[in-house]
């Protein structure tokens, strides 16, 4: 019988947002699965956007080496909790996690928060 638990994003202290401070590939690490193929993470992400101007996010999901893991989109200007991640699945490549990293076009003023939902 698969467990199911609610898990913090591995690239957070404490469950706090993550501040994306890098402006290119590779981005901050959000998260990281486990190793196992069979452990599921489904990933939930919001970004938050301090700054008077949309900002470009790029979400690195599970790579970054092609354009199937690009997820790329504008956060409007002075925006909390933008939905940026609904509920996608990774997992960990049987020896290896998968990393979700994140950029944006301009440094500290994007924060990403979020959970994820592990079914193992």
């Amino acid at each position: 019988m698969a467990t199911y638990s609610k898990q913090l994003l591995s690239g957070s202290t404490y469950g706090q947002p993550i501040t994306i401070s890098n402006t290119a590939s590779t981005g901050n690490v959000i998260h990281a699965t486990q190793s196992s193929s069979s452990a599921i993470d489904e990933v939930w992400l919001y970004a938050t956007n301090t700054s008077a101007s949309t900002v470009l996010l790029t979400i690195q999901y599970g790579g970054t080496g092609s354009v199937q893991n690009t997820i790329s989109l504008g956060i409007p200007p002075v925006s909390g909790l933008t939905l940026v991640v609904p509920g996608l699945v990774l997992t960990g490549t049987g020896s290896a996690g998968s990393i979700i990293y994140a950029y944006a076009a301009t440094a500290n003023v994007l924060t990403v928060s979020g959970y994820v939902n592990r079914v193992q």
